[in-house]
């Protein structure tokens, strides 16, 4: 039996501008596409041809899932499963991989903008900064779903280095607690953005630490948002930013030697 290729495609945070060019082409390609409607704007389906079979999977359990991409897969020469984000990035790419790959079905994966990176493009904000932060952290607060071990939000947050926290916008008081607990000061700034890319509905929210549930609170933020806690927030407006050394004058490397 001839197979077709089942390609997992990151739709970027919501804006359908920001899906890349190669997911734009595969989408355009396609004969069947499941796309994860409760995240992904349906505007991402609008380069599918007229003949493309489209579905919204929000409603769909995994089997369901697995059974819908088998069987076009084998009907048809080119699927996509259109992701929220990056599919590598809780996605729960491997558990739909393994029956694909079970089934005979060659699957392909375009990685997509993630809402970390569209978080702080909104709020002009730079993950990383010259002696402040050398490192990002993506990762969750502890709900349903418990964390591995050496993975709780204190451990984490130990490091004091950049938390960009995925599914935890319900979880405000744990975000408190487990920050307060690794040393973090209650001014601490943090960071949520709803929505991040979604033209017309993205929100942005800023606090302290102490402040950040009851502001979200206010604004009504229960879902879809993003929480970047970081040393580096505000950046923007301190007079004494420390500089990257490789724009440096003074700092040799093999395009440019050091002058003065």
């Amino acid at each position: 039996m001839s197979m077709g290729k089942v390609w997992f495609v990151g739709a970027g945070p919501g804006d359908p501008d920001l899906i890349t060019v190669k997911g734009r082409d595969l989408i355009a390609g396609a004969d069947a596409i499941l796309f994860a409607g409760s995240l992904v704007s349906q505007a991402a389906t609008c380069w599918a041809p007229a003949h493309c079979e489209i579905r919204d999977s929000r409603g769909m359990t995994l089997e369901q899932i697995i059974r819908w991409l088998i069987g076009h897969g084998r009907e048809h020469r080119q699927v996509v499963r259109l992701q929220t984000g990056d599919p590598s990035l809780y996605g729960a790419l491997i558990e739909m991989v393994q029956p694909l790959d079970a089934a005979g079905i060659e699957i392909g994966i375009v990685p997509g903008v993630s809402s970390a990176f569209a978080a702080a493009a909104a709020g002009v904000e730079s993950l990383t900064l010259p002696e402040i932060t050398q490192t990002v952290i993506f990762s969750r607060i502890e709900g349903r779903t418990p964390m591995p071990a050496g993975e709780s939000l204190a451990e984490l947050a130990s490091h004091h280095s950049t938390l960009c926290l995925f599914l935890s916008i319900t979880l405000l008081d744990k975000l408190q607690e487990g920050l307060l607990a690794a040393g973090w000061a209650e001014d601490a700034p943090v960071l949520v953005v709803q929505k991040a890319g979604w033209p017309g509905e993205e929100r942005i929210v800023r606090g302290p630490l102490m402040e950040i549930r009851e502001r979200c609170q206010a604004a009504r933020i229960t879902n879809q948002a993003m929480i970047i806690a970081s040393p580096a927030l505000g950046a923007r407006g301190w007079p004494g930013l420390k500089k990257s050394r490789l724009y440096d004058k003074g700092f040799s490397h093999r395009f440019r030697q050091a002058k003065g």
